[in-house]
């Protein structure tokens, strides 16, 4: 099932398909158009969507499982998700009824995967802004794990970046993709440099894993990779985001120990936590949240059909 061919590109990268119509409808929303831009060659776990209801009351992100995930599993952890604290949590609002195809939506945001992003950028991102954006989601991460959960799906095309800060989203992804136990590596959706080894081999995602991921996430926002060789790293952040993707999961830093790696040159001064808002998303991230914005506001949704069959001929 895939979506993205009838539906007015408003994500802020170039138009890839016909204006004004959405053919495709999950639940009791029309799709708008796909988030994820199919040129950044980045797997995304989940088929997210920019839709809308029927009454054009609620927009929506909404998220599909990937092709060849697990529905169920997908359909737990986004209920699970209903549950998460923290600055970037982005927790599902409404899941599909029992008996329909699987889908989870929460309320829309202009937002933009953290590929599309640096895509739009043109490159790598300011390191003040890697700075914020790594605080931020590690802050969210020490407080799932303080409710003794595990996030298991961070990556770079799980990072949403908003004007008021980024969101995490693809909650629980390597469970979805395959029970514990079970070989990671090479399924559809999952990114391979930020799985964790342990979890590529099969391993119970823990929360170490978590800081693997999100080494990899802010590698690939520093460089443009998930895996670059230390030499392309910023210099200021070699250092610890190393440290992040050891092998060793036992080597890697505790989240309050990145927090202060990351804000040791990027707090504010009365100590506050950085935040990547309007002054240090770059100026064309910025202006594409701006058009993407615009665009959904003035999109045409069809109304779903309820006419009967015309009567059949002789």
């Amino acid at each position: 099932m895939h979506a993205t061919g009838g539906a007015t590109d408003v994500a802020g990268t170039g138009g890839q398909g016909p204006a004004g119509r959405s053919s495709r409808h999950v639940g009791p929303y029309a799709l708008i158009t796909s988030l994820d831009d199919p040129r950044t060659r980045i797997p995304v776990p989940e088929r997210r969507y920019i839709a809308r209801s029927d009454d054009g009351q609620h927009t929506v992100l909404l998220s599909l499982p990937q092709l060849g995930g697990d529905p169920q599993r997908f359909l737990a952890e986004a209920e699970a998700s209903r549950y998460l604290l923290g600055p970037c949590a982005a927790p599902a609002t409404a899941l599909a009824a029992p008996g329909e195809p699987a889908w989870h939506a929460r309320p829309y945001l202009p937002a933009l995967p953290l590929p599309t992003a640096l895509a739009v950028h043109g490159g790598p991102l300011p390191e003040q802004t890697v700075r914020a954006l790594g605080v931020a989601l590690a802050e969210t991460l020490a407080v799932l794990h303080g409710q003794g959960l595990t996030f298991a799906g961070v990556s770079p095309a799980a990072v949403l970046l908003c004007a008021d800060g980024p969101r995490l989203t693809c909650f629980g992804a390597v469970r979805a993709a395959a029970p514990d136990g079970t070989p990671r590596s090479g399924l559809p959706g999952l990114e391979p440099g930020s799985l964790p080894p342990e979890q590529a081999s099969g391993g119970r995602p823990r929360p170490l894993g978590d800081v693997y991921a999100l080494g990899a996430t802010l590698a690939y926002a520093a460089t443009g990779h998930t895996t670059p060789e230390r030499d392309e790293l910023p210099p200021s952040l070699r250092t610890v985001l190393s440290r992040c993707l050891a092998r060793d999961p036992s080597t890697r830093p505790q989240l309050t120990e990145l927090i202060g790696a990351l804000s040791g040159d990027g707090g504010t001064r009365d100590g506050a936590t950085p935040v990547p808002g309007p002054g240090r998303l770059p100026g064309r991230v910025i202006a594409a949240l701006a058009h993407q914005s615009g665009a959904v506001l003035t999109a045409e949704i069809p109304v779903a059909s309820t006419a009967p069959a015309p009567p059949t001929t002789r």
